[in-house]
């Protein structure tokens, strides 16, 4: 059974320097907690999320149907992740389209809507804003930070940013950088989106109008990388729609997966942001943080102090459990502590969202760890 979720928000004043150069002033950040923060305030988790996810982690809204989190499966009350005794946090991504300052929001220096002109953001632009908004909580230290996909890339980042913050990081389905084809199918999806006549160089909204062609298009491609071709097959195979004959039409939608598709394009077109799409998918390739050592992600990893737990599944292409391998053979390079799962499943990269009991167990074994550390 699940809990009602409430979300809030803070303002920040004080311009954040980003990365790319510049800075970002007068911002929200939107999150949600779940649990209580006990005494010494040291059972916080920081729940990271991925592309097209937010700070709305676990529980569901008072009053809206199918509104649970997009992790409650295993956050909650007796679930993997304990809020019973974990006090856990989930903050969406400045850059965001849901409730974070973002391109949909107005330029406190022009009183314009950002658009195409919000800055560029980073996973360290991210991690320093999260960093900020515990400071403002009060919490100095994170008992572990948590992530999935993109999130896992923020989990590994805080533990090089603000290695003293974190005392056990878990990162779940990543990598230590995108390789040359993930770059690729980023930037095919971006160019259908700059692409599409309704975009207009980013500044949609001040035509009324929103590029749905090219965020249809964007999610299909990348939802296409998310399932493994066992998954589809299984699904979908070549059953055409509605068991229909063959129409011999290159225009209409003739198979099942052509359908759902469809679906998941028009539905992904409806609630995200154009230009969200671009940031975060732009967040995703420039992360690397061997770049700064030569090329050497065991001389970046030496900053980690954290106690890790790793996560991969067998059919995830796209973040294939040989890039997990990767930041775990650079943590036992430095002599870290390092515990490795790989998990079995015929998902592809979506398996980090679903119910596994492998997988959960492994998480829950994990955090039971981290919760008799702590006494809870």
């Amino acid at each position: 059974m699940s809990f009602i979720a409430t979300p809030q928000f803070l303002s920040f004043s004080e311009a954040l320097p980003l990365k790319g150069g510049g800075s970002l002033r007068d911002y929200t950040l939107a999150y949600e907690t779940y649990g209580t923060l006990n005494a010494d305030r040291s059972n916080a988790v920081l729940v990271c999320h991925a592309l097209n996810a937010s700070h709305h982690v676990a529980g569901v809204y008072e009053g809206q149907a199918r509104s649970e989190g997009w992790w409650d499966n295993m956050i909650g009350p007796g679930k993997p992740v304990d809020t019973n005794r974990f006090f856990v946090i989930g903050i969406n991504n400045l850059g965001s389209c849901f409730g974070s300052t973002g391109p949909m929001h107005r330029n406190p220096d022009t009183g314009e809507v950002y658009g195409a002109d919000f800055p560029v953001v980073t996973v360290e632009d991210w991690v320093d804003a999260q960093a900020r908004l515990l400071d403002r909580l009060g919490i100095g230290q994170l008992a572990a930070v948590l992530g999935g996909s993109l999130g896992g890339m923020q989990a590994l980042s805080w533990t090089l940013q603000h290695p003293d913050r974190v005392r056990h990081a878990v990162v779940v389905a990543s990598a230590p950088n995108l390789t040359a084809e993930n770059i690729a199918f980023n930037e095919v999806a971006r160019r259908a989106i700059v692409t599409d006549p309704d975009f207009h160089g980013g500044h949609f909204y001040r035509h009324g109008v929103v590029p749905k062609r090219g965020l249809r298009i964007a999610r299909m491609i990348g939802h296409i990388t998310y399932l493994s071709d066992d998954v589809m097959n299984e699904k979908f195979g070549r059953q055409l729609r509605e068991g229909l004959a063959p129409r011999y039409s290159t225009q209409d939608i003739e198979f099942q997966i052509e359908s759902y598709l469809r679906y998941q394009g028009d539905k992904f077109s409806d609630y995200f942001d154009a230009n969200t799409y671009l940031l975060i998918t732009r967040a995703l390739d420039y992360f690397d943080p061997a770049l700064a050592h030569g090329g050497s992600l065991a001389l970046a990893l030496a900053r980690a102090t954290a106690r890790f737990l790793l996560v991969s599944f067998t059919t995830d292409w796209r973040f294939s459990p040989a890039r997990s391998r990767e930041i775990v053979k650079a943590l036992l390079d430095n002599r870290r502590d390092v515990s490795y799962a790989e998990i079995d499943a015929p998902h592809g990269h979506d398996a980090f969202l679903l119910d596994d009991a492998r997988y959960h167990g492994v998480i829950a074994a994990y955090f039971n760890r981290i919760a008799e550390e702590l006494g809870a």
